[in-house]
């Protein structure tokens, strides 16, 4: 039988859920109060009742919105045969940013890092967090592949990892500046030559 969570803990997830495109798309500064409530039909008492203030639903938003995209990502990862198909996978789904697998706005660890860089130390420390979650990931897979015989020995997989991670935000955040898919279909190439060129 399916254990139902709590109201209290069934009331904070709705607040997420349904606040977590608004605040991928305005950003934590852009999102007023009056949006959380509009968007939730509750009242602020409400809120507060649930979250001690705004920068909470702000991080608790942020860690649901990446782990849909992490989940989302995993999933392809695990289907994936080879570990060259597997690091596929980034430019595969990155290349989708504006689809389901994502929430409203695009990329969360994006769109946090460039509101919260110089604004926001608790925001701007989950997107760091996510990002060197990200590198690692990138990592393990690279490392896998090597001892797997898939790739070439030697490679310097945080070079790779973060130059993986530098062309697919980068080529996100020139796609929606530029309102062109063709921008990142471009940029993604670049990644899938990267990991072409780690073969043995």
């Amino acid at each position: 039988m399916e254990t139902k969570l709590p109201k209290a803990e069934r009331t904070r997830q709705f607040i997420i859920e349904t606040t977590s495109g608004i605040f991928n798309m305005k950003g934590y500064a852009g999102t007023s109060m009056s949006d959380i409530t509009d968007a939730t039909g509750l009242t602020k008492g409400s809120i507060y009742g649930n979250f001690e203030n705004k920068e909470e639903v702000a991080l608790a938003v942020f860690d649901y919105n990446h782990g849909k995209v992490s989940q989302a990502i995993s999933q392809y990862i695990n289907k994936a045969k080879t570990y060259h198909d597997k690091l596929m996978v980034y430019a595969q789904v990155y290349d989708q940013y504006s689809r389901n697998i994502f929430p409203k706005g695009g990329c969360p660890m994006l769109n946090t890092a460039i509101e919260a860089d110089d604004t926001n130390p608790l925001l701007k420390e989950r997107a760091a967090k996510a990002l060197l979650s990200w590198k690692k990931r990138i990592t393990d897979l690279i490392e896998g592949g090597i001892a797997a015989g898939e790739f070439k020995p030697g490679i310097d997989t945080n070079q790779t990892a973060l130059s993986m991670i530098a062309l697919i935000e980068g080529g996100i955040m020139i796609a929606k500046v530029t309102n062109s898919q063709t921008n990142l279909d471009t940029i993604l190439k670049t990644v899938e030559m990267l990991v072409n060129q780690l073969k043995a």
